[in-house]
C-alpha cells in the first residue's frame, strides 16, 4: 500500500492541479470576447469547409465541456457554451475537436488506432473494477492469480488507450493552432492566439495525467500480482 500511496498521491495532486488550472483558463478565455466575433459553431465550419470537409455536421451537445468528434457518425459535438459561444475558449476548443475531424480526413494512424480500440476498451472499463476486486480476494485468500491477470491486462490495455490518445490530442491542437494562426478572419490577433494556445494546452495537460494515473494502477496492481507488493 505504501508503494502505491507514494506512486499515486503526487499524481492526484497534480490531476488536481492540472483540472483546477485547466478549468481556471477555460473560465478566463470564455470572459475574452472575440474580437471577430465568430461563435464556436460557425469557427468550425469554417476550419472544416477550409480544409475541403463537407461531410461532417457541427452539432450542439448538453453539458460543460463535452465537447468531442465523433469518427463513427462524423459530427463535431461542441457543448452550448462552445456552439453559441463567441470568446477566445470557444473558438479554440471548436478549432480542436475540428482538428480531430482533419485527423480523420487525413487518414491519421493514431486516431484511426484509437477509434478502433474504443469498444474492447468500452466493455473492460465497466466490468474492470469488479474484475480487480475479486481477483484482489482470490488472490489474497486463495493464491488464485487468474482473476487478477485478467484484471491486470484490462488495465494495461485502458493504459495503452490513454497514451495512444495523447498524439491524437495534441496533433489535433497543433493543427488547430495551426489553421487559427493562419486565419485572421477569425483571430484578429497575436494576443487572442497566445490565450487559444494557452487554453489548448492545460487541456491537453489533463490527458497526461490522465495517462500518469493509469500507468500508476497498472504498477501497482502488476506488483501485487507478480509479489513483489506486500499489500
Amino acid at each position: 500500500m505504501g508503494t502505491y500511496l507514494f506512486l499515486i498521491v503526487p499524481i492526484l495532486l497534480i490531476s488536481m492541479f492540472v483540472q483546477w488550472k485547466f478549468r481556471n483558463k477555460f473560465s478566463k478565455y470564455t470572459e475574452m470576447h472575440l474580437s471577430s466575433g465568430f461563435s464556436g459553431k460557425e469557427v468550425a465550419e469554417k476550419m472544416l469547409h477550409d480544409s475541403g470537409i463537407y461531410d461532417v455536421r457541427v452539432m450542439s451537445t448538453d453539458g460543460q465541456l463535452s465537447d468531442h468528434y465523433n469518427p463513427e457518425d462524423k459530427t463535431v459535438n461542441l457543448s452550448t457554451d462552445v456552439y453559441h459561444g463567441r470568446s477566445v475558449a470557444a473558438a479554440a476548443v471548436a478549432a480542436h475537436e475540428c482538428g480531430h475531424a482533419v485527423q480523420q480526413s487525413k487518414s491519421y494512424h493514431w486516431l484511426q488506432l484509437r477509434t478502433n480500440m474504443v469498444p474492447v476498451v468500452s466493455i473492460s472499463s465497466t466490468l474492470l473494477q469488479w474484475v480487480l476486486i475479486i481477483g484482489v480476494l482470490l488472490i489474497g485468500f486463495t493464491g488464485n492469480p487468474v482473476v487478477l491477470s485478467i484484471g491486470v491486462a484490462g488495465l494495461a490495455l485502458l493504459t495503452l488507450f490513454s497514451v495512444i490518445a495523447l498524439p491524437v490530442e495534441f496533433d489535433a491542437s497543433r493543427r488547430a493552432l495551426i489553421w487559427l494562426r493562419n486565419n485572421n478572419a477569425v483571430m484578429h490577433t497575436v494576443e487572442e492566439n497566445k490565450q487559444a494556445k494557452d487554453a489548448l494546452w492545460w487541456a491537453a495537460m489533463t490527458y497526461v495525467v490522465a495517462a500518469l494515473g493509469s500507468l500508476a494502477n497498472l504498477i501497482y496492481y502488476a506488483s501485487m500480482l507478480f509479489g513483489r507488493n506486500k499489500y
